[in-house]
């Protein structure tokens, strides 16, 4: 399986590459931020992307939207500290096929990742209780919906859609593929319970999320 590892610590990605490559996984490059990891994926197609969530200029999540609108058959898992239960539904939702923490032992990490060739997720034991929770909360409803809804990104991108701009022109101004705006658009709608975008900006001021003007 051949293996991205992208950290902003420089030790923290030798000792995971090194680990990874004892347990013959092929690490075809380590990547310094999120940007970085959105490159490596487009030119080096590897078959999975192991990537810390806080990293400087792009994090781990954004990268991890950007990489599955444009090649959504690459695997990727979150390794990282953060046991925050917004992180961890929001990598989820957004096409992570695994979230390790990095209190993890060796052994049990590796056998996560092998977990990943038979079709299942890598997921730490320790937040399999955040996930079931979560999940019934979705099923359930959510009677007071908030701002935690959307992330920034996306509360960002729909004041661009209610301001009328198009795909092309939103892609511009974040700078980013249109095609990242158009996953965007079909996460913000699946969110909301709703259609399309005019549905979407309705539902969005009448929540509070964007402002009416």
């Amino acid at each position: 399986m051949k293996v991205v590892v992208a950290d902003d610590h420089a030790l923290v990605r030798d000792g995971i590459s090194s680990l990874l490559e004892a347990a013959g996984f092929d690490v075809v490059a380590q990547a310094n931020d999120g940007m970085e990891a959105v490159h490596a994926a487009s030119s080096l197609q590897p078959d999975l992307v192991l990537m810390d969530i806080s990293m400087p200029g792009m994090d781990g999540l954004e990268a991890l939207r950007m990489i599955k609108a444009e090649q959504p058959q690459i695997k990727i898992v979150m390794l990282t500290v953060s046991e925050d239960d917004q992180d961890l539904l929001e990598a989820l939702r957004s096409g992570a096929q695994g979230y390790l923490l990095k209190s993890m032992d060796a052994t049990s990490f590796v056998k996560s990742l092998e977990q990943l060739e038979t079709g299942d997720m890598a997921v730490d034991p320790n937040v399999v209780n955040k996930i079931v929770g979560g999940y019934l909360e979705l099923a359930q409803g959510n009677p007071s919906p908030s701002k935690e809804i959307l992330t920034p990104r996306e509360i960002e991108l729909l004041s661009l859609v209610a301001d009328g701009l198009s795909n092309k022109a939103i892609g511009q101004r974040l700078s980013v593929s249109e095609n990242t705006v158009k996953y965007h658009v079909r996460q913000i709608l699946d969110k909301l319970g709703v259609q399309n975008r005019t549905e979407a900006v309705t539902s969005a001021i009448r929540l509070g999320l964007i402002n009416p003007e």
